[in-house]
């Protein structure tokens, strides 16, 4: 399994979850072979302005199975679904805390994300 995550910067499983999905500059990639991490990449997004579709595609393009992310719109979960690709949102934190609990079906999310985002759109 492959497990895109958004990244507030580029360290990686250290950084911590970019709460806005569409704005992160780099995301990880976490290989997970039998409930352990075997390996992660770090990848720039090759765009500075995206349409709908672009990050789904550039996700899928490396293979990505599984997003963890925080927020995100309803178009990009919607093109989500139709590659296939699981999407959980409300996960937050360090980035390796967060797979890992995902890797161990006890991720905590936040189920108010919605409301926190569009707080955050009127500051």
């Amino acid at each position: 399994m492959r497990i895109a995550v958004p990244l507030k910067d580029g360290r990686g499983l250290e950084s911590e979850v970019c709460e806005h999905f569409g704005r992160a500059r780099y995301f990880a990639f976490i290989d997970v072979e039998e409930n352990t991490i075997k390996g992660a990449e770090v990848v720039e997004v090759p765009f500075e302005e995206h349409g709908p579709g672009d990050l789904p595609n550039f996700i899928k393009e490396h293979d990505g199975d599984v997003v963890l992310a925080y927020g995100m719109g309803r178009k990009a979960m919607a093109y989500f679904e139709s590659l296939g690709i699981t999407i959980v949102t409300g996960a937050y934190g360090k980035v390796r805390d967060v797979v890992e609990a995902f890797i161990h079906q006890v991720l905590e999310v936040d189920p108010h994300w919605r409301e926190r985002i569009e707080e955050t759109k009127h500051q």
